[in-house]
């Protein structure tokens, strides 16, 4: 099967599965007060609970499903990661009580790993001088997604009630898995020597966090991520205060949002060019390095506009960091270890997915909003100098699991 035509697939994929997801993500604390009687003193805790527990279970289990990828196959996974959302998103419309959406949202949890899966597959199609590019189309059919979902989501809870949003996104992974069951291949599998084989089963028992260059690719996404989500919980707080008003806040928030969403769409498959062209490991450096001091920059404006500005001009540089990584461990590390490999990253990012909001509401409570952005941009360009200063040269290949 063509390689264009797996991108293509995956990409509609990834579009649909990050939109399904970002299109009730904002909503969860309305969903709650509205639909779940849960009192408004008591939202900001259950919207806690509900949103980290997902994260904290998918940290977990992305390293088992990985595994389970590499031996049982990556299209098995994507299959039943996609039914599972589906699956978890219905159980998240019908119920009716805080307690039940945080166990459906757990399950949710369970269920997860199709990003992961959906790059396994990539990378065994992706033709070794198109990498770059493939890993840049496919981050930038997730940042699409992200933009798409609220502004859609937002539509639909007003028209339909936000019970129906979730039901619309059980059906959109409903899709995913349909197509991925029926035009998706399973990744053809080089045949091996007795040696190779040999070798793959003691790669099998290697402890891949024991690994330098995986190990700081890890402790580097757990940052990004928790740099990244840092900014949730204080962002509409800040964008209202620049705004000097309250009124349409939650609209400007999206466009502003949306802003570096469009611009990370958009550069995503350029970096992906340039990585190619000029090494990923330069290419991550630079674009983390800049995307921090972006971020630092973003303290400094008292308007909206200038604030707005420099969110677009993050999402063009940041855009150029998850590529980058992918691309690296997919280049140095054997196939029959990828499944693992991008298991362990979503775990990672997860871990800083949950951590990153806790940081950033304390920051902002206790310090002051401003200081939430110098802290998230310190943390990325400190991240970059790090790698750079101390580049992680070890290199994964058979022989160094064969020894």
């Amino acid at each position: 099967m063509s390689w264009k035509a797996i991108l293509s697939i995956l990409t509609c994929n990834v579009v649909l599965m990050s939109a399904s997801y970002t299109m009730l993500i904002p909503f969860l604390p309305m969903y709650l007060i509205q639909e779940l009687g849960v009192p408004a003193d008591h939202a900001n805790m259950w919207s806690g609970v509900v949103f980290s527990i997902s994260f904290v279970v998918s940290a977990v289990m992305g390293p088992i499903w990985g595994k389970l990828s590499d031996k049982k196959g990556r299209k098995l996974m994507a299959i039943r990661s996609g039914a599972g959302l589906a699956i978890a998103y219905f159980l998240c419309g019908i119920v009716s009580s805080p307690f039940q959406l945080m166990l459906a949202r757990a399950f949710q949890g369970f269920a997860a790993g199709l990003w992961p899966a959906e790059l396994a597959i990539m990378s065994a199609y992706a033709p070794k001088q198109k990498l770059g590019f493939c890993m840049g189309v496919m981050q930038g059919a997730l940042t699409a997604g992200g933009v798409i979902g609220p502004l859609l989501g937002g539509i639909l809870a007003s028209v339909f009630g936000m019970r129906i949003s979730f039901f619309i996104a059980a059906a959109a992974l409903g899709i995913i898995t349909i197509i991925t069951f029926i035009f998706i291949k399973e990744p053809p599998r080089v045949e091996k020597t007795p040696e190779q084989i040999l070798v793959a089963q003691k790669a099998e028992q290697v402890n891949l966090l024991k690994i330098p260059m995986i190990r700081r690719l890890l402790e580097c996404a757990v940052v990004i991520q928790m740099a990244i989500l840092i900014l949730q919980p204080i962002l509409t707080i800040y964008i209202a205060e620049l705004n000097h008003s309250m009124e349409n806040v939650v609209m400007l928030s999206g466009i502003v949002f949306s802003l570096g969403g469009f611009a990370g769409a958009i550069s995503s498959p350029l970096w992906g060019k340039y990585g190619q062209a000029h090494g990923f490991f330069r290419t991550m450096c630079i674009t983390l390095a800049i995307s921090g001091i972006v971020l630092i920059l973003q303290s400094i404006p008292d308007t909206l506009i200038p604030f707005a500005i420099l969110q677009f001009m993050c999402g063009l540089f940041y855009a150029g960091v998850y590529p980058s990584i992918n691309s690296i461990l997919v280049k140095k590390s054997p196939p029959e270890q990828r499944g693992r490999i991008f298991g362990l990253m979503f775990s990672a990012q997860q871990v800083g997915s949950t951590i990153g909001p806790l940081v950033g509401g304390l920051i902002g409570t206790f310090i002051g909003l401003k200081f939430v952005f110098i802290f998230a941009g310190a943390l990325m360009f400190l991240t970059s100098a790090s790698m750079y200063l101390k580049p992680p040269i070890r290199k994964i290949n058979r022989k160094k699991f064969a020894n």
